[in-house]
């Protein structure tokens, strides 16, 4: 794979996201990301997963560079793709624990909500969803996932802000599970995860399905309508302008 690395150790799957300084996602990296974790649902050797990112980046959330350029069919299979790998993810039954090793906003927040468990690096990093200053429109199931963790009135909140928190500010409300100095990150996502594979695995697997039963039914619905909207939006001159300024001070920061 070219942006994925698994390495599996004591029957833990470990998967590092690594593609370029931040993880930004296009589409090679969702389709090797969403192959990947079917691989491992099926996979009875294996009995968990550590999701990585890399020092100072989870994941950025969505390459705008890259996006900007897509067609109308590329941009709306990116759409089809990301919407898929969220449900893939959130509906996955083994345990899943986030090591989120710096900042995590827009898609990758998203990625992090999907999991179980979410162990962040403290520090100056930020975390959370920030589509609606950037022009996107916000799905309604990644509302539902997001206060899924933090409840509707905060996500309502902040997802209208497009409001980032800070590692404390995330534990506070939830956001995050624990707190932990970068360089113990991977040992507190190991650390937690083994501390859940100890307990049987049918009974874990299946209560966890069934407490995201109605989430996943929102995950899962019909989310055609929901793109066509995403995607009007997309091509807007307004939107395109605020990205268009976001990809230019990117670049220049390079």
């Amino acid at each position: 794979m070219k942006h994925i690395l698994v390495k599996t150790e004591d029957r833990i799957a470990n998967i590092f996201l690594d593609r370029g300084k931040s993880n930004a996602m296009d589409t090679v990296l969702l389709e090797e990301l969403n192959s990947c974790i079917h691989d491992l649902k099926l996979d009875p050797a294996i009995e968990g997963v550590i999701l990585h990112g890399k020092e100072g980046f989870f994941s950025a959330g969505l390459d705008l560079i890259t996006l900007y350029a897509y067609n109308e069919v590329e941009i709306k299979e990116f759409w089809q793709l990301f919407l898929k790998t969220t449900n893939d993810l959130a509906s996955f039954p083994k345990p899943l624990v986030a090591a989120i090793s710096g900042h995590s906003p827009a898609g990758g927040c998203v990625l992090a909500i999907c999991c179980d468990y979410r162990i962040m690096a403290e520090g100056n990093f930020m975390i959370g969803l920030n589509e609606i200053p950037v022009g996107l429109i916000v799905p309604e199931s990644i509302f539902h996932l997001y206060s899924f963790w933090i409840g509707k009135a905060n996500a309502y909140r902040l997802l209208l802000e497009g409001r980032l928190l800070s590692p404390q500010e995330a534990l506070k409300v939830g956001l995050v599970d624990e707190v932990v100095s970068a360089n113990t990150i991977q040992t507190a996502a190991l650390r937690k995860i083994k501390t859940v594979t100890q307990y049987n695995k049918d009974t874990w697997q299946a209560s966890k399905l069934n407490f995201r039963k109605e989430l996943l039914q929102n995950l899962s619905l019909n989310q055609e309508e929901t793109i066509e909207k995403i995607l009007v939006q997309w091509w807007k001159p307004s939107t395109r302008s605020i990205l268009k300024t976001i990809i230019d001070n990117l670049t220049r920061n390079k």
